[in-house]
């Protein structure tokens, strides 16, 4: 093999005798690096750890994630019964607030940011206020208002609102509409964490305004934390500009982009290197990596070999083995991953695995441990939120029970979605909860089939026969109609052209009706149609 310098980058790579990128300064099944795909209207963010996928995240350009921006929003309508109101933030649907996301609330702050407040800065105001108050007392009409977005409109339903608004930077965040002051819990060392209390504490800012210390600020030097409190006052006073001057619904501060999140998330996480396909992305990517490089050396690379980075990377094909409903384990088991209105259950079967040896309880647990880990992944890749049913393999004792279940909460504990895990029912079955932040994977790249309306089930060709046959009973006897014509799909009438056919024309002449059977290529398989055959109009059923 030869090596040759990357002219652009400044990296360089070896080639080998197939013309393949090789690695030559990492071992990919150590390193811990991220992946950016970049297309026209897509970008790919893939996360991995040892060579095999983590996370993945993917951004559509024309669906840019909501979350975190800040608007000039209209109430367009009060729900009085569910203390609610739609608002106008000129996102496609309107967005929904509740009274609780008026009122502050010192445990929703808690939560979104997973941190501890002073008690001394506890507010008089809590969710229980929310419970008696009058969200008309609160709101009007066609009256403007100052809304964040927490959580991503998801199919018809519109973007979550808040008014408690906060201002996110990277170490940091300002809490303008609260005087709530505290620190991460994820800062375990104490010294550092009486260290940010006693320095948000010396901060001069509004009595009225509030801050937080988030889990990066543990590393960062005095100085960082001071500069970055005085660009979030000014993003603050920027936004109040914007609220004061314009006239309509607007956004007033977005979020920062993918690209910026994937830079500080692979400088805080101390990652290999970011890897990325696409020169321009690639150039942008390096500037930003170049303000963290006193913190962490982070490796920017440009890739340009010829095979595509995620076939290369196998990430394509975890994608795809992401979006099916069975996925082997290498135990010879499987999980199948079924969707509904209310939830997701995931149900963990033994398949092909060779129960070896007398402990056969072991060997399932064993399928079981896999399918715990298996099953966290799965959540991330998929970005499945909301209530989850995993239904493992059944196991006799409650010892087992448990290793399963504590196997199932560090793997989760990876995740960066808030999760809950229940305990283990004596059946196997465990109830958990994930963060629904954006939409899922199957969202994302699939749409409902427009032919069985996204159920994945239509009447087969004997239950629409049957079904022809009673109609044909209902428009002679009922609708006293006896000169017909049937139009059905190409495809059902070829199922009934053996038999179905002779059988209804002769049920037509019994009732002294004349009855003609056509195809029609514009028909539903499940459809049908009777018509006249004196007038052509046709015969409501």
């Amino acid at each position: 093999m030869g090596g040759i310098k990357d002219e652009k980058s400044d990296s360089c790579y070896w080639i080998g005798k197939d013309k393949s990128f090789v690695d030559h300064k990492f071992n990919g099944d150590e390193m811990e690096e991220i992946l950016l795909n970049v297309e026209s209207k897509e970008i790919r963010c893939a996360h991995l750890k040892k060579g095999q996928l983590h996370d993945l995240i993917i951004e559509r350009k024309r669906e840019r994630l909501l979350t975190g921006n800040i608007y000039r929003g209209r109430v367009t309508n009060i729900l009085h019964n569910i203390q609610s109101a739609f608002i106008d933030i000129d996102e496609g649907d309107n967005g929904f607030i509740h009274i609780s996301d008026i009122l502050e609330n010192k445990k929703k702050f808690e939560e979104m940011f997973d941190m501890d407040f002073e008690a001394t800065t506890t507010s008089k105001k809590g969710s229980s206020k929310a419970l008696s108050d009058d969200i008309s007392k609160h709101l009007k009409e066609d009256q403007p208002v100052l809304v964040q977005v927490v959580k991503e409109p998801i199919g018809s339903k519109g973007a979550r609102l808040t008014s408690n608004v906060s201002v996110a930077g990277r170490y940091l965040v300002l809490l303008p509409n609260s005087s709530h002051r505290g620190v991460s819990r994820k800062i375990e060392d104490r010294g550092a964490r009486e260290r940010l209390k006693k320095l948000i504490r010396a901060f001069e800012m509004p009595a009225d305004m509030g801050l937080i210390c988030r889990t990066a600020s543990a590393q960062a030097t005095q100085e960082a934390l001071i500069s970055e409190a005085h660009e979030l006052f000014n993003n603050w006073k920027s936004v109040m500009d914007g609220f004061q001057t314009s006239k309509k619904p607007t956004l007033l501060f977005a979020e920062s982009d993918l690209i910026k999140r994937v830079i500080i998330q692979a400088v805080d996480k101390k990652l290999d290197r970011v890897l990325i396909d696409e020169y321009n992305t690639y150039q942008a990517c390096k500037k930003l990596a170049a303000r963290y490089s006193d913190e962490h050396f982070l490796r920017i690379e440009l890739y340009r070999d010829k095979v595509p980075m995620f076939e290369r990377f196998n990430v394509e094909r975890e994608i795809d083995r992401s979006l099916r409903r069975k996925i082997w384990l290498s135990s010879g088991g499987y999980l199948f991953v079924d969707k509904t209105e209310a939830m997701t259950t995931i149900d963990v079967n033994s398949g092909r695995s060779t129960m070896g040896g007398t402990d056969v309880e072991e060997s399932l647990v064993q399928i079981n441990m896999e399918a715990a880990q298996e099953i966290a992944r799965q959540l991330r890749l998929r970005n499945v939120g909301g209530l989850v049913i995993c239904d493992f393999i059944d196991m006799r004792l409650r010892k087992n029970q448990k290793r399963v279940l504590d196997r199932l909460k560090d793997c989760m504990r990876e995740d960066s979605a808030k999760c809950m895990v229940l305990g283990m029912s004596e059946f196997g079955l465990v109830e958990m909860t994930r963060q629904r932040s954006r939409g899922s994977l199957i969202q994302t790249i699939f749409t409902p089939c427009p032919y069985c309306q996204g159920s994945g089930l239509i009447k087969s060709l004997e239950s629409m026969t049957i079904e022809i046959e009673r109609a044909l009973k209902k428009v002679i006897n009922y609708h006293q109609q006896f000169a017909l014509k049937l139009s059905v799909n190409p495809h059902l009438y070829e199922h009934m052209r053996v038999i179905d056919e002779e059988y209804l024309i002769d049920l037509a002449e019994e009732k002294n009706a004349k009855l003609v059977v056509e195809t029609d290529d514009a028909l539903h398989l499940n459809d049908y149609q009777f018509y006249s055959s004196i007038n052509n109009a046709p015969i409501e059923i």
